[in-house]
Protein backbone atom coordinates (compact mmCIF):
# COMPACT_ATOMS: atom_id res chain seq x y z
CA UNK A 1 0.00 0.00 0.00
CA UNK A 2 1.63 3.37 -0.87
CA UNK A 3 1.81 5.92 2.09
CA UNK A 4 1.44 9.73 1.66
CA UNK A 5 4.45 10.49 4.24
CA UNK A 6 3.01 14.14 5.65
CA UNK A 7 5.07 16.44 7.30
CA UNK A 8 3.79 18.86 9.80
CA UNK A 9 6.55 20.73 11.10
CA UNK A 10 5.30 23.22 14.06
CA UNK A 11 5.90 25.68 16.59
CA UNK A 12 3.46 26.59 19.59
CA UNK A 13 0.36 25.50 17.71
CA UNK A 14 -1.32 23.69 20.64
CA UNK A 15 -4.31 25.36 19.63
CA UNK A 16 -4.94 24.20 16.48
CA UNK A 17 -2.43 20.90 16.23
CA UNK A 18 -5.04 18.28 16.62
CA UNK A 19 -7.65 19.56 14.54
CA UNK A 20 -5.30 19.41 11.54
CA UNK A 21 -4.22 15.69 12.32
CA UNK A 22 -7.95 15.03 12.60
CA UNK A 23 -8.42 16.43 9.31
CA UNK A 24 -5.41 14.96 7.80
CA UNK A 25 -6.94 11.18 9.27
CA UNK A 26 -10.45 12.41 7.85
CA UNK A 27 -9.06 12.31 4.49
CA UNK A 28 -10.54 10.02 1.59
CA UNK A 29 -7.57 8.86 0.25
CA UNK A 30 -7.19 7.58 -3.37
CA UNK A 31 -7.88 3.52 -3.35
CA UNK A 32 -5.07 1.67 -2.10
CA UNK A 33 -3.58 5.16 -0.71
CA UNK A 34 -2.92 5.69 2.82
CA UNK A 35 -1.22 9.03 4.76
CA UNK A 36 1.42 8.74 7.73
CA UNK A 37 1.63 11.82 9.43
CA UNK A 38 4.71 12.97 10.27
CA UNK A 39 4.57 15.86 13.24
CA UNK A 40 8.42 17.70 13.96
CA UNK A 41 8.47 19.92 16.75
CA UNK A 42 10.71 22.70 16.13
CA UNK A 43 11.00 24.23 19.73
CA UNK A 44 7.97 24.55 20.64
CA UNK A 45 6.82 25.34 24.23
CA UNK A 46 6.04 23.41 26.83
CA UNK A 47 1.68 22.88 25.97
CA UNK A 48 2.37 22.16 22.24
CA UNK A 49 4.78 19.93 22.91
CA UNK A 50 2.55 18.02 25.14
CA UNK A 51 -0.19 18.26 22.77
CA UNK A 52 2.04 16.59 20.15
CA UNK A 53 2.94 13.91 22.50
CA UNK A 54 0.01 13.08 23.20
CA UNK A 55 -0.97 12.69 19.57
CA UNK A 56 1.52 10.60 18.89
CA UNK A 57 0.34 8.16 20.80
CA UNK A 58 -2.37 7.37 18.41
CA UNK A 59 -2.21 5.27 14.72
CA UNK A 60 1.52 5.64 13.30
CA UNK A 61 2.04 9.38 14.11
CA UNK A 62 5.49 9.40 14.07
CA UNK A 63 6.96 12.74 16.35
CA UNK A 64 10.53 13.95 15.87
CA UNK A 65 11.70 16.79 17.83
CA UNK A 66 14.80 19.48 17.71
CA UNK A 67 15.45 21.10 21.18
CA UNK A 68 15.79 24.19 20.06
CA UNK A 69 13.90 26.67 17.34
CA UNK A 70 15.81 26.20 13.71
CA UNK A 71 12.79 26.83 11.79
CA UNK A 72 10.50 25.11 8.90
CA UNK A 73 12.87 24.34 6.78
CA UNK A 74 15.24 22.25 9.16
CA UNK A 75 11.98 20.81 10.33
CA UNK A 76 11.12 19.48 7.08
CA UNK A 77 15.03 18.02 6.49
CA UNK A 78 14.74 16.54 9.72
CA UNK A 79 11.70 14.70 8.79
CA UNK A 80 12.97 14.42 4.76
CA UNK A 81 15.68 12.47 6.01
CA UNK A 82 13.91 10.27 7.87
CA UNK A 83 11.66 9.16 5.23
CA UNK A 84 13.68 8.54 2.54
CA UNK A 85 15.38 5.84 5.30
CA UNK A 86 12.41 3.68 4.86
CA UNK A 87 10.07 4.68 1.86
CA UNK A 88 9.23 3.02 -0.49
CA UNK A 89 9.69 4.06 -4.00
CA UNK A 90 5.95 4.15 -5.30
CA UNK A 91 5.56 6.84 -1.80
CA UNK A 92 5.17 10.27 -1.81
CA UNK A 93 5.92 13.12 0.71
CA UNK A 94 3.77 16.17 1.27
CA UNK A 95 3.74 19.01 3.46
CA UNK A 96 1.20 20.12 5.67
CA UNK A 97 1.53 23.17 7.95
CA UNK A 98 -0.06 22.69 11.34
CA UNK A 99 -2.31 25.72 11.42
CA UNK A 100 -5.95 25.94 9.78
CA UNK A 101 -4.97 27.62 6.49
CA UNK A 102 -4.75 24.78 3.95
CA UNK A 103 -7.49 21.81 4.29
CA UNK A 104 -5.71 18.43 4.13
CA UNK A 105 -8.78 17.27 1.40
CA UNK A 106 -6.16 18.60 -0.81
CA UNK A 107 -3.56 16.61 -0.23
CA UNK A 108 -5.94 13.64 -1.08
CA UNK A 109 -6.95 15.35 -4.46
CA UNK A 110 -3.31 15.97 -5.05
CA UNK A 111 -1.80 12.24 -4.51
CA UNK A 112 -4.74 11.05 -6.62
CA UNK A 113 -3.41 13.56 -9.41
CA UNK A 114 0.04 12.15 -9.08
CA UNK A 115 -1.22 8.51 -8.73
CA UNK A 116 -3.44 8.88 -12.07
CA UNK A 117 0.05 10.37 -13.64
CA UNK A 118 1.36 7.09 -13.90
CA UNK A 119 4.75 8.16 -12.58
CA UNK A 120 4.78 11.29 -15.73
CA UNK A 121 4.69 13.56 -13.29
CA UNK A 122 7.40 14.63 -9.77
CA UNK A 123 5.92 16.48 -7.95
CA UNK A 124 2.79 19.04 -7.61
CA UNK A 125 2.58 22.13 -6.03
CA UNK A 126 -0.71 23.69 -4.88
CA UNK A 127 -2.09 26.96 -6.49
CA UNK A 128 -4.08 29.46 -3.91
CA UNK A 129 -4.24 32.05 -6.53
CA UNK A 130 -6.82 30.57 -9.40
CA UNK A 131 -9.07 32.73 -9.77
CA UNK A 132 -11.84 30.47 -9.40
CA UNK A 133 -11.11 29.67 -5.44
CA UNK A 134 -11.63 33.49 -4.78
CA UNK A 135 -9.67 33.30 -1.81
CA UNK A 136 -9.67 35.39 0.94
CA UNK A 137 -5.81 36.22 0.90
CA UNK A 138 -4.60 40.07 1.94
CA UNK A 139 -4.14 41.91 -1.22
CA UNK A 140 -0.90 42.81 0.23
CA UNK A 141 0.42 39.52 0.82
CA UNK A 142 -0.95 38.06 -2.69
CA UNK A 143 1.37 40.81 -4.27
CA UNK A 144 4.35 39.70 -2.53
CA UNK A 145 3.65 36.06 -3.18
CA UNK A 146 2.98 36.70 -6.83
CA UNK A 147 6.07 38.97 -6.91
CA UNK A 148 8.46 36.71 -5.42
CA UNK A 149 6.67 33.56 -7.95
CA UNK A 150 7.39 35.47 -10.86
CA UNK A 151 11.15 35.96 -9.42
CA UNK A 152 11.48 32.42 -8.65
CA UNK A 153 10.12 31.45 -12.35
CA UNK A 154 13.15 33.36 -13.97
CA UNK A 155 15.78 32.22 -11.86
CA UNK A 156 14.42 28.02 -12.47
CA UNK A 157 12.53 28.56 -15.58
CA UNK A 158 9.35 27.37 -13.90
CA UNK A 159 5.93 28.01 -14.88
CA UNK A 160 4.19 27.42 -11.54
CA UNK A 161 2.07 29.86 -9.93
CA UNK A 162 2.17 29.91 -6.49
CA UNK A 163 5.57 28.59 -5.82
CA UNK A 164 5.43 30.35 -1.81
CA UNK A 165 2.11 27.82 -1.26
CA UNK A 166 3.10 25.15 1.51
CA UNK A 167 1.03 21.98 -0.41
CA UNK A 168 3.91 20.89 -2.54
CA UNK A 169 3.57 16.92 -2.46
CA UNK A 170 6.73 15.13 -4.21
CA UNK A 171 7.64 11.20 -5.41
CA UNK A 172 10.46 9.40 -2.71
CA UNK A 173 12.77 8.59 -5.84
CA UNK A 174 12.66 12.70 -6.73
CA UNK A 175 13.08 13.60 -2.71
CA UNK A 176 16.12 11.50 -2.72
CA UNK A 177 17.72 12.91 -5.52
CA UNK A 178 17.33 17.12 -3.94
CA UNK A 179 17.66 16.14 -1.03
CA UNK A 180 21.78 16.83 -0.66
CA UNK A 181 20.97 20.46 -1.85
CA UNK A 182 18.36 21.72 0.41
CA UNK A 183 20.45 23.75 3.34
CA UNK A 184 17.57 26.56 4.12
CA UNK A 185 16.20 26.37 8.11
CA UNK A 186 13.80 29.07 7.32
CA UNK A 187 10.59 29.58 5.18
CA UNK A 188 13.16 30.29 2.40
CA UNK A 189 12.96 26.47 2.25
CA UNK A 190 9.92 27.11 -0.36
CA UNK A 191 11.92 29.04 -3.01
CA UNK A 192 14.97 26.57 -2.20
CA UNK A 193 12.50 23.68 -2.87
CA UNK A 194 11.18 25.22 -6.38
CA UNK A 195 14.85 25.54 -7.37
CA UNK A 196 16.51 22.50 -6.54
CA UNK A 197 13.40 20.56 -7.98
CA UNK A 198 14.02 22.51 -11.37
CA UNK A 199 18.15 22.37 -11.11
CA UNK A 200 17.19 18.23 -11.56
CA UNK A 201 14.83 18.47 -14.14
CA UNK A 202 12.04 17.16 -12.17
CA UNK A 203 8.52 17.90 -14.51
CA UNK A 204 5.98 19.81 -12.10
CA UNK A 205 2.47 19.84 -12.43
CA UNK A 206 0.17 22.65 -10.19
CA UNK A 207 -3.59 22.15 -9.01
CA UNK A 208 -5.64 24.69 -7.65
CA UNK A 209 -6.16 24.72 -3.46
CA UNK A 210 -8.26 26.33 -1.15
CA UNK A 211 -6.90 28.40 1.53
CA UNK A 212 -8.03 30.37 4.48
CA UNK A 213 -5.00 32.91 5.81
CA UNK A 214 -4.98 33.82 9.09
CA UNK A 215 -3.75 37.40 10.69
CA UNK A 216 -0.44 38.00 12.29
CA UNK A 217 -2.93 38.57 15.15
CA UNK A 218 -3.73 34.83 14.93
CA UNK A 219 0.06 33.56 15.22
CA UNK A 220 1.05 34.06 11.54
CA UNK A 221 4.56 33.79 11.63
CA UNK A 222 6.25 34.67 8.49
CA UNK A 223 7.12 38.29 8.25
CA UNK A 224 9.11 40.72 5.34
CA UNK A 225 13.05 39.70 6.46
CA UNK A 226 11.31 36.41 5.28
CA UNK A 227 10.26 37.94 1.65
CA UNK A 228 14.11 39.31 1.51
CA UNK A 229 15.60 36.24 2.67
CA UNK A 230 13.42 34.02 -0.22
CA UNK A 231 14.41 36.67 -2.63
CA UNK A 232 18.49 35.87 -1.45
CA UNK A 233 18.03 32.51 -1.67
CA UNK A 234 16.09 32.53 -5.09
CA UNK A 235 19.60 34.60 -6.49
CA UNK A 236 22.04 32.01 -4.84
CA UNK A 237 19.88 29.01 -6.09
CA UNK A 238 20.33 30.65 -9.55
CA UNK A 239 24.22 30.62 -8.96
CA UNK A 240 24.61 27.32 -7.99
CA UNK A 241 22.64 25.96 -10.83
CA UNK A 242 24.58 28.12 -13.38
CA UNK A 243 27.98 26.89 -11.62
CA UNK A 244 26.89 23.44 -11.67
CA UNK A 245 26.31 23.82 -15.37
CA UNK A 246 29.56 25.42 -16.07
CA UNK A 247 31.32 23.04 -14.14
CA UNK A 248 29.94 20.01 -16.18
Amino acid sequence: MPLIHVVIPFLDEESTLERVVERLQQCTWPDGWKARPILVDDGSDAAAAEAARSLAGRDDIELLRHDRNRGKGAALRTAFARIVEEAADEDVVGIQDADLEYDPRDLARIVGFLDESKGSIDAVFGNRFDAAQRTAIRKIHRFGNRLLTRLSNLATGLRVSDMECCYKVVRIPTLRSILPDLDEDRFAIEPQLAATLARHGAIIAELPISYDPRSFSEGKKIGLADAFAAVATIVREWWRTHARARAR
